[in-house]
């Protein structure tokens, strides 16, 4: 693939730049646009977890009650994604987002990125980089499966902000300073690596749960792509954040329905 034209200067690397996500259009706009920035992009994508397994270890950490309230909330989120599709599209249109995955670019499956399937596929593609976005988390054996660093997209400023709908929890705390994106170095917490890069991100009326993330991977992927450059050109600076840590989850339907009342945040 030839780089883009809009960016002569991008560096040559000794491996590709390999893509860990569990795939879906978000995924393939970041994939795009680092298959735009670099030569050779390569795409390890994990199977969906089972649902019933994520649900289970939720429930167990959170409580059955709070669970049942998530997974209807995420059910309406879904039916309400539908309506505000031609939103979706106009950011697209506006930030050059191409949900459709280029034919271009290799995409190997896995079934996890914790399994040993994947950490050989990346021994065997050597990476300079690994770019990460939406899968489990990482465990220490696939981190330390090449010397490469794993950089992380994360759509909420950590780590004051990690875990689920970090932009939406922002919102709905008065919070809109901290409403953003953060680029990381990942380790083996959620959210919890270093920081190389993070910005503001704000929002319109027209923008609510549903929108939230286009947003912010819209502000977000030329941070990713920054950070990929910097790792490629040996000058990566992370940072620790001195923020209040707290990692957040879906929220329930009676919480979404409050706070869209009571406080104008949908």
């Amino acid at each position: 693939m030839q780089r883009d034209k809009t960016h002569p200067h991008a560096p040559a690397a000794a491996g590709p730049v390999v893509l860990l996500t569990s795939g879906g259009p978000m995924a393939a706009c970041v994939a795009n646009a680092l298959a735009r920035r670099f030569e050779t992009v390569i795409v390890l994508q994990e199977d969906p977890e089972l649902p019933w397994s994520l649900i289970r270890r939720r429930a167990r950490r959170l409580g059955w009650w709070r669970v049942l309230g998530q997974l209807a909330c995420d059910r309406l989120i879904e039916r309400a994604a539908r309506r505000t599709r031609p939103r979706v599209g106009a950011i697209m249109t506006a930030h050059g987002l191409d949900p459709e995955l280029s034919p271009s670019i290799t995409v190997r499956r896995v079934a996890s990125v914790n399994t040993k399937a994947c950490r050989d596929a990346l021994r065997r593609l050597k990476p300079s980089a690994v770019a990460v976005c939406d899968t489990r988390i990482i465990r220490r054996e696939t981190l330390r499966a090449v010397a490469a660093p794993f950089i992380g997209y994360h759509a909420g400023i950590n780590p004051k902000y990690r875990g689920r709908h970090p932009g939406y929890w922002a919102l709905v705390n008065g919070d809109a300073e901290h409403a953003g994106v953060t680029v990381h170095l990942l380790d083996e917490g959620l959210g919890t690596g270093r920081v190389l890069y993070q910005a503001r991100v704000g929002f319109t009326p027209q923008d609510d749960i549903t929108t939230y993330p286009w947003v912010q991977v819209a502000h977000g992927l030329p941070l990713l792509t920054a950070a990929v450059e910097d790792v490629l050109c040996g000058r990566i600076e992370p940072r620790d954040v001195h923020l209040p840590s707290r990692q957040w989850f879906p929220p329930t339907l009676w919480d979404y329905a409050w706070n869209g009342v009571m406080r104008g945040v949908w």
